[in-house]
Order: structure tokens, then C-alpha cells, then sequence
């Protein structure tokens, strides 16, 4: 195999791990009604006139697997962040205990895990996507390596390759959302 078919495969690898990672830190945003700090991400606090997120203003702890604890390193601040959790429409309402407050998660009914599972799968096909975007990019890596004078064997060779490493990815796609599915669906 030439130098230019190693680099197309390892440039396909790079960019398949890359689409994988996108979609393990998607699939990380989808909670199954266990608390994690990860759940108020991309709240913001007006923070003496400054939007902020809630992680610079505070410390946010899961004491248990149902309940969230922020406590914020100002305690005048205590309002304005319940506000901003509000206001994020997250679907939950913290109790403010006058010097932290405190979140805690109702369990999930059976059609929200099912919608939890349902947007699982649209990631999941989300991410199939990009890998087979990938393999388009290196199959036409390949055709220009052809053009370029590489033996069209290795390129058959190549073309076949980059086939295996997808369906190796995809694989490991529906591995993952079957993990999450069996995550979510557990009571």
C-alpha cells in the first residue's frame, strides 16, 4: 500500500473517532433521570450585569442520583441564579435553602424515557451520517489517487478498506445507543 492510501485511511480514522466523540458528548447531554452537574450547562447568569454560566457563579454537586446542590460562591447571587434556572425552562424548579439551592429530579415517566430514547436515536442516525459523509470524502481521496497514477488494484483494495472501517464505526454507533437505550429504560 503507498504512503497516499495510509494517509487517506488514517485521515478517515481521525475524522470517524472525531464524529464518534461528537456523538458520545451528545448522548451525554440526554440525562436518564439521574442528576449530574452536565444537566445546567448553557445556563446563564446575569452576574452584576454580565451573562455567566452558572459554573463560574457557583459549585455544583450531585450529592445523591436524584437531587442536584448549587451552592454559589456569593450567596447574594442565590436569586439571581434560581431565576436563571428557571428561565431555562430545564423542567425543574430549585428550592432555595438561603444559602444554597437545592434541585430535585422526578422520576421519569415511561413515555419520557421513551422520548429520551427517540432523541437517542435521531443522534445516533445523526452521527451515521457524518460517518458515511467521511467515507464519501475518502472514496473520492481514492479516485483522485487513481487519477494520480496509483495501480486502480490498490484502489479497489483502498475502496474496500474504507468500507470495513465504516461498518466498523457503525457498529459502534448502535453499541453505544443500545447502551443508552438500556440506560434510559432502566427503572
Amino acid at each position: 500500500m503507498t504512503e497516499e492510501s495510509i494517509f487517506v485511511k488514517d485521515e478517515m480514522v481521525e475524522e470517524m473517532d472525531a464524529a464518534i466523540h461528537h456523538y458520545e458528548f451528545e448522548l451525554h447531554k440526554i440525562k436518564a433521570g439521574k442528576a449530574s452537574p452536565a444537566m445546567l450547562e448553557g445556563v446563564m447568569v446575569d452576574y452584576y450585569g454580565a451573562h455567566t454560566p452558572i459554573d463560574q457563579v457557583s459549585n455544583i454537586n450531585t450529592p445523591d442520583p436524584k437531587s442536584i446542590l448549587i451552592q454559589p460562591w456569593d450567596r447574594t447571587m442565590l436569586h439571581a441564579i434560581e431565576k436563571a434556572i428557571i428561565n431555562a425552562n430545564l423542567g425543574f424548579t430549585p428550592t432555595n435553602t438561603g444559602e444554597a439551592l437545592r434541585i430535585s429530579l422526578p422520576p421519569l415517566t415511561e413515555e419520557r424515557r421513551r422520548e429520551l430514547v427517540k432523541k437517542a436515536k435521531t443522534e445516533a442516525e445523526a452521527a451515521k451520517v457524518a460517518l458515511r459523509n467521511v467515507r464519501r470524502h475518502a472514496n473520492e481521496a481514492a479516485k483522485k489517487l487513481e487519477k494520480d497514477g496509483v495501480a486502480e488494484d490498490e484502489i479497489k483494495d483502498l475502496e474496500k478498506e474504507i468500507q470495513i472501517i465504516t461498518d466498523k464505526y457503525i457498529t459502534k454507533v448502535d453499541k453505544i445507543l443500545e447502551s443508552k437505550e438500556k440506560d434510559i429504560m432502566q427503572v
